[in-house]
């Protein structure tokens, strides 16, 4: 069983990017540039973001942090996402999600210009992602290719069987593994909550995508001899043996599952890690793009 380290894959993407970064320094260019908008400060959303600020500075990327409370205008962070679309020395925006409820997650997202969208969550870079079109791809799911691609996962006329259909990850994760590219080429199954059988589905999947949010949902018992097995959940489960109160918990309930996995991704350390590796990707194309590099 090969164990899909996002440390290993993770650390492989990075070194790249670093020397691609310390090279245009060399050449008297300045460094790639992340914006990144926190609204208030839900514990979940500021790990993300302070870990997505440290592996920009371990890379050699600019990184700013811009915060607002929990109860800002709307209009007050549209306006400030203008402001960064019309700063040439910003490459790429992102806006943490999930917002406060009175602020509409896809005013944001579309708000945001597509030529700096590196959550790849703006509907001109979907609508691309569909036809086959150079795009910013969904963090999440252009780390899972990532990581395919690090350890040599074959795909190609393989069964995939995706649970959740998200535009973060279910979706574009499903075009991707189906596109005609190296890592790809599957006949995909998507499942979701008004899927019968479910079970029986899963079994016959060679790859099983796990992306519904509900901790060690994947059983032993839907999970076929050999197959690949990449978990995308991340929850907070309480436990009060536990230093922080809580343990991290995938979608896959990993030590059993993992006896009969060809391969499979650790929670945490597996999805996780690459996902901030594609953020990364995503704002170095942002910056060769405005240079037309």
């Amino acid at each position: 069983m090969i164990l899909l380290d996002g440390k290993v894959a993770s650390a492989a993407v990075k070194e790249t990017i670093k020397k691609e970064t310390t090279a245009l320094l060399e050449n008297n260019k300045r460094a790639p540039h992340l914006a990144a908008i926190l609204v208030g400060n839900n514990g979940a959303s500021e790990t993300y973001v302070a870990s997505k600020v440290k592996n920009c500075e371990e890379v050699g990327f600019i990184s700013s942090l811009i915060r607002f409370d929990s109860n800002i205008d709307e209009k007050i962070l549209l306006e400030k996402i203008i402001e960064l679309n019309n700063d040439a020395s910003v490459d790429g925006i992102l806006v943490q999600l999930p917002l406060p409820k009175h602020i509409s997650e896809a005013k944001v997202i579309e708000t945001i210009s597509p030529n700096k969208d590196v959550d790849g969550f703006h509907p001109i870079n979907a609508g691309k992602l569909v036809q086959g079109l150079p795009s910013f791809i969904p963090a999440t799911p252009y780390g899972i290719m990532l990581m395919l691609e690090h350890f040599n996962i074959q795909t190609k006329g393989t069964h995939a069987v995706v649970i959740g259909r998200s535009n973060i990850v279910g979706r574009p994760m499903s075009i991707l593994l189906s596109s005609n590219i190296l890592y790809g080429n599957c006949t995909v199954t998507i499942c979701h909550s008004h899927t019968p059988n479910l079970n029986e589905i899963c079994l016959q999947g060679d790859i099983l995508v796990a992306a519904l949010g509900k901790p060690e949902f994947v059983k032993e018992d839907m999970v076929k001899q050999g197959a690949v097995i990449i978990d995308v959940g991340i929850t907070r489960v309480a436990d009060a043996t536990a230093k922080k109160g809580f343990r991290i918990k995938g979608d896959v309930a990993f030590s059993e599952v993992s006896p009969k996995a060809s391969a499979i991704t650790p929670v945490p350390g597996g999805v996780g890690l690459m996902t901030i590796a594609g953020l990364l990707k995503n704002t170095l194309q942002a910056y060769k793009n405005s240079y037309e590099l």
